[in-house]
């Protein structure tokens, strides 16, 4: 096995025998979701072998299906798949970060897509209620707001 030329030795291997990437993960700094996003984006051009040989590390396993290329084949897809590592990991920062928000829009588009409510849906709704709390007394009417000024006293 050699080692990358620019890549850390205990992170990438090629062994050009087997023509074959071997990338070793710290799992601190990629989520598993993360690397299952990287290995999917290469599943196309590559046979990929996911492992966790210590509960915080992740391997990383990577053949190329067409093997020509060789030592420089591998760099780049070494090079690829390092940067989609980052890419996916990064996206799932943010979505966990904006979890809330994607289920509100998600939530507000399902309910948008049902529809208007039916006749059925308005016999049952209670108008009785008030529209909403005012704690603070600052909401008015259309009526309010808009009345002329010799018409609010």
């Amino acid at each position: 096995m050699s080692t990358i030329e620019g890549v850390p030795e205990d992170i990438a291997h090629v062994d050009l025998d087997e023509m074959r990437a071997i990338l070793d993960l710290d799992a601190s700094l990629y989520p598993v979701e993360a690397l299952y996003g990287a290995a999917f984006a290469f599943i196309d051009r590559c046979y990929v072998f996911l492992d966790r040989p210590e509960p915080t590390r992740f391997r990383l396993v990577v053949t190329p299906k067409t093997l020509e290329g060789g030592e420089a084949a591998l760099r780049t897809i070494v090079g690829e798949i390092a940067n989609e590592l980052v890419t996916a990991a990064w996206r799932h920062q943010i979505t966990q970060e904006n979890r809330a928000r994607i289920e509100s829009v998600t939530l507000q588009a399902i309910a948008g897509a049902m529809g208007p409510p039916t006749l059925d849906d308005l016999e049952e709704f209670d108008f009785t209620d008030e529209a909403f709390e005012d704690p603070l007394g600052i909401a008015m009417s259309w009526e309010q707001k808009y009345a002329k000024k010799g018409e609010e006293e």
